[in-house]
């Protein structure tokens, strides 16, 4: 197993992550953006007045992103065990 291999491997690991948490990510940063515009506009300083939309926000975003993002993962998995005789020796 060369190095190219495994940085390779590591590559495609990291990108997969980032694809599958970037939808959620991305939901959760526009949703406390506009919020704190929103308390900024009102002078309203309630602490958690950020987390209830952007909690509802991403439990959405999970429900409509989740088939993908486990269809995404399976295939990663699927790619690393159906390859795993390249990995040994």
């Amino acid at each position: 197993m060369s190095s190219e291999f495994v940085i390779s491997m590591a590559e495609n690991g990291v990108w997969t992550v980032l694809v599958v948490s970037g939808p959620l990510l991305i939901i959760a940063l526009v949703l406390g953006l506009v919020v704190s515009i929103f308390q900024a506009t009102t002078q309203i300083q309630e602490q958690t007045l950020a987390f209830i939309p952007k909690i509802v926000g991403v439990l959405a975003a999970l429900i409509i992103f989740g088939p993908w993002m486990l269809s995404h993962m399976t295939n990663f998995a699927y790619q690393i065990f159906s390859n795993l005789h390249r990995y040994i020796g």
